[in-house]
């Protein structure tokens, strides 16, 4: 039977000394674990405690939180005439895209020989044939 490892042993808030406290902080601010992490390893109790450091001795800004924004577009601010030419130009394009495509299906079709068309239409027209 083997014996459990004990966990690390809970500290109370009076041990954290500041070299302590550097060390767990750029731990983290180097990327080598999360504050959560952090909180488990080094057997920290507090929830907010690792973020306290990191505000207070990181070298990271952590007053202000990171705001997200969506890109504002410019297809709000279309003319009816405007989004018809852009979607026309967009259409094109995507022709132009299948063509190519459609050009190199068949040269590895005729180079490898490699069936990656599929002629399901001409195979059930043929099957119909066949049954007349």
């Amino acid at each position: 039977m083997t014996t459990p490892i004990p966990a690390r042993v809970k500290r109370t808030q009076r041990d954290y000394s500041l070299g302590f406290k550097l060390q767990v902080v750029a731990a983290v601010e180097k990327g080598d674990m999360t504050y959560k992490q952090a909180q488990t390893t080094y057997g920290i109790q507090g929830r907010s405690t690792v973020l306290t450091w990191l505000r207070k001795h990181g070298k990271m800004d952590w007053t202000q939180p990171v705001r997200m924004t969506m890109p504002k577009t410019t297809k709000a601010k279309e003319t009816p005439a405007q989004k018809i030419k852009r979607l026309e130009k967009e259409l094109e394009d995507e022709h132009l895209r299948n063509l190519l495509l459609n050009e190199a299906v068949d040269i590895i079709d005729a180079e490898y020989g490699a069936g990656l068309r599929k002629k399901y239409l001409a195979r059930e027209r043929e099957v119909f044939k066949n049954r007349k």
